[in-house]
């Protein structure tokens, strides 16, 4: 009795341990791997707690092999988009400028009644006041609705709402989304003058830039050494 309490407080310390060293973003909205990840090293520390004859070592080093292999695909994915992409998969637009995007819908299974459900959810229950959906690869639903939808900021006191569409991605960590660019009919130059105008020099400086379908640019730089 004593021994499998015993094992049992170690195995949480460890499992615990191992949860925040992976970060906060595995407490929140998971990715599918995060998910196995974590049904993984549940499974693990139950084996050598249920069968004490399981030495208690075997069930520490599954749960460290596991946590290496998880801290690994994490900065893969920190520092390689293409590989967050494989891995995590992408957004998937599921209203797309007020038009329900079929095709996508059948593509993920996903019926119109999963989709109106999610609307009300998200206090979104009329869908042509919505001009996006965006389905992330948490799983969550994303929603931005059509300009005269949106709450009212002081901003909007007198004003007309301006159309500002689904911001694109340009930098993400110093890398140039080209794909993105040609989509855009941009080119690297263009790309190099909006960044001299924000008095940065090089593309590596660029922790993420995106433009908007008004053609207003965001640019944010990394930080440095000294400023983290």
């Amino acid at each position: 009795m004593i021994i499998i309490l015993v094992r049992t407080l170690i195995l949480y310390m460890f499992v615990l341990i191992s949860v925040r060293i992976m970060g906060k973003g595995e407490l929140s909205e998971m990715q599918p791997f995060e998910l196995v990840v974590t049904l993984m090293m549940a499974e693990l520390a139950a084996l050598p707690m249920e069968d004490t004859k399981l030495p208690l070592i075997n069930g520490v080093i599954a749960i460290f092999t596991i946590l290496f292999v998880q801290l690994t695909i994490s900065f893969i994915n920190l520092k390689s988009e293409k590989a967050r992409g494989l891995i995590c998969g992408k957004p998937s637009i599921l209203i797309n400028k007020g038009i329900i995007n079929e095709k996508e819908l059948k593509r993920l299974r996903i019926n119109m009644n999963d989709l109106i459900e999610q609307l009300r959810i998200k206090d979104y229950p009329i869908i042509k006041d919505v001009e996006y959906a965006v389905l992330e690869t948490s799983g969550d639903l994303s929603i931005i609705p059509k300009p005269n939808k949106r709450a009212a900021t002081v901003e909007d006191i007198n004003t007309t709402p301006v159309y500002e569409g689904l911001p694109t991605s340009l930098i993400i960590d110093g890398k140039i989304n080209y794909g993105n660019l040609k989509y855009l009919s941009l080119d690297e130059s263009w790309l190099k003058n909006i960044l001299k105008q924000n008095n940065i020099s090089t593309i590596e400086e660029v922790f993420f830039c995106s433009i908007d379908e008004s053609n207003d640019v965001f640019v944010q730089k990394k930080l440095n050494k000294g400023d983290i």
